[in-house]
């Protein structure tokens, strides 16, 4: 089990949260809660990434597996741009030139 320390998790939740408030959004949207008005990383491991989706005004956590698999930070990113590109196309919004 790979367990990240609590900086690395903390810089990619503040930068998620930070840089990719429609990223997290459009994630959350496509693979748990289609009905989701925001959405904030709360957390992440090796399985998958954690937000708070905001429903109806509540918010509800949502536990969402990485596509690929991840042992080290660097896989991370790859693993949230694999998502954020899988929901664009589920969503059918345009894609970003670049991530």
């Amino acid at each position: 089990m790979t367990t990240f320390s609590s900086d690395v998790v903390d810089a990619i939740l503040g930068h998620m949260n930070g840089d990719h408030t429609a990223d997290n959004l459009a994630i959350v949207r496509a693979f748990a809660e289609p009905a989701a008005t925001s959405a904030t990383m709360t957390g992440l491991d090796e399985l998958g990434g954690t937000w708070d989706a905001i429903v109806d005004g509540e918010a509800q956590p949502v536990t969402i597996p990485w596509l690929g698999t991840v042992a080290e930070r660097a896989d991370v990113r790859r693993e949230v741009v694999a998502l954020y590109d899988a929901a664009v196309e589920r969503l059918g919004l345009p894609a970003r030139e670049t991530h």
